[in-house]
């Protein structure tokens, strides 16, 4: 389940054979041209409130990634063609809504570094209604940090227990969680319900406990 380390283009290139350098050599150019000329909405004439764009070629070359840069470079390169064509959240939305999982989490890999404010919140809950450990990872990185309110990442935080997805790839969980009472007791129902089921309690509950503990209070000095 951990996700690769995303590469840069330089450290892609270092790595890919000579056709696969051109491949995406021309890949992220399909994307750069769709960014700077976007496509217009047609009108829909079978659905007239409605309006549709046609998916631009980039978008075929990103899920094609993987067969030609293979496996373990696909989220990297994909995250290189959303971050190229500036994708938002039309795009975003369809390729994530038709791609495989592992489109999916290359999708939730790039949105904290797309300008999209927190549009992009419905495929992050998305993928935490899932029981996929792929997507549930991806989904817990810097964009549901900065996005998800207190109560969806508390059962952000609960999804990664119950699945087995490690809490440190949860981001800013430390930060967050410092002196939430209510995460404290959420975990301490669920850690009840899975002893009392004869069932172990995951061993990162402790540790995302231990974030929950109000800060000590500093005595003044004495004058």
């Amino acid at each position: 389940m951990p996700m690769t380390p995303l590469l840069t283009r330089k450290e892609l290139d270092a790595q890919l054979g000579g056709a696969a350098r051109a491949w995406l050599d021309e890949a992220l150019a399909e994307a750069e041209h769709a960014a700077e000329h976007p496509d217009p909405e047609h009108p829909d004439p079978e659905h007239p409130n409605a309006t549709h764009t046609a998916a631009p070629p980039w978008e075929l070359r990103y899920a094609a990634a993987g067969r030609y840069c293979g496996l373990d470079h696909a989220d990297s390169v994909r995250v290189l063609l959303l971050l190229e064509a500036r994708a938002g959240l039309p795009a975003l939305t369809r390729i994530y809504e038709q791609g495989t999982a592992a489109e999916r989490r290359a999708v939730l890999r790039t949105l904290h570094r797309l300008d999209i404010g927190s549009a992009a919140l419905p495929l992050v809950e998305d993928a935490l209604r899932t029981n996929d450990t792929r997507l549930v990872a991806a989904a817990v990185g810097p964009y549901a940090a900065a996005h998800l309110d207190a109560h969806q990442w508390r059962h952000a935080i609960l999804k990664c227990l119950f699945t087995g997805v490690p809490v440190d790839c949860v981001d800013a969980l430390a930060g967050r969680s410092r002196g939430d009472a209510e995460l404290a007791r959420m975990l301490g129902d669920f850690a009840a319900e899975r002893t009392a089921a004869g069932r172990n309690v995951p061993a990162d509950l402790a540790h995302v406990l231990s974030f929950t503990a109000p800060a000590p209070t500093v005595p003044p000095e004495e004058s």
